[in-house]
């Protein structure tokens, strides 16, 4: 089974370099003002990729390490609290 996972990610990189070195040329996005900007479009693709993805992703981190540290103080054994004795109280049995 591990070998197919391999496999699978393999040919999906292989893919993707062959589709990125096909469509190597330059592409010129206009930003603000005249500010123009020359970028190869398989790293224009990543970079929106990783626009999409990371914010998402990040939520995702904190929301698995929120309920991991909810569940950590549900699981943890309850304290025990001692009360000591009322001032001017004794508990020797020998006083009575």
């Amino acid at each position: 089974m591990q070998f197919l996972r391999t496999l699978f990610w393999v040919v999906v990189a292989v893919f993707l370099a062959i589709l990125g070195r096909n469509n190597w040329s330059d592409v010129t996005l206009n930003l603000w003002g005249p500010f123009q900007a020359d970028i190869k479009i398989p790293l224009l693709i990543l970079i929106t990729f990783l626009i999409g993805f990371l914010p998402t992703f990040l939520v995702l981190r904190g929301r698995i390490w929120a309920l991991k540290r909810r569940i950590a103080v549900a699981q943890r054994p309850p304290e025990t609290i001692v009360n000591p004795p009322a001032p001017g109280t004794t508990d020797d049995l020998t006083a009575a």
